[in-house]
């Protein structure tokens, strides 16, 4: 089972790729985390930003690896805490199928990607940098996999 970590945005602060690399390192190998990064559309003056999310939820779209499920993180997702992305977690192992979580653009994503995501979560009702929700996201699945494993990390 692989999650695809499918992502709008693709030159990162030093910061993000080290923090993301320090959990990436951590997670077993039953577990493989691949981020995919889409860049974003070039926003001018007066951008047309319904066009703009349009073309960036088709990029994230047709990176998502054939036959990965698609979560996606969404303002207007469900609410999820860690126990319940660990139990998430679990139900997706336990299925073996790939999982495409996205992490859209600045202006969000359209609904023709909404409609096509097997589940919808955010992680806060609070609005973060993009590049914070990478690392955020990622720290997440490793405290979940810690949570399934009894691993210290998670003191909860």
């Amino acid at each position: 089972m692989r999650i695809h970590l499918v992502a709008a945005g693709q030159k990162m602060p030093a910061w993000v790729d080290e923090a993301c690399g320090d959990f990436l390192k951590r997670l077993p190998p039953e577990l493989k985390l691949n981020q995919i990064l889409i860049p974003t559309v070039k926003r001018g003056k007066n951008p047309d930003i319904q066009r703009i999310i349009r073309d960036e939820s088709r990029n994230l779209l047709a990176a998502v690896p054939a036959g990965a499920q698609i979560v996606a993180l969404d303002v207007l997702g469900k609410r999820v805490t860690t126990e319940k992305l660990a139990s998430m977690l679990d139900g997706w192992m336990q299925q073996g199928q790939d999982i495409a979580l996205i992490i859209g653009g600045p202006d969000g994503v359209s609904d023709e990607l909404l409609q096509q995501a097997r589940q919808r979560i955010s992680l806060s009702d609070l609005t973060f940098p993009h590049p914070l929700v990478r690392v955020i996201i990622v720290e997440q699945l490793y405290r979940a996999w810690s949570i399934l494993s009894n691993h210290p990390y998670h003191r909860g």
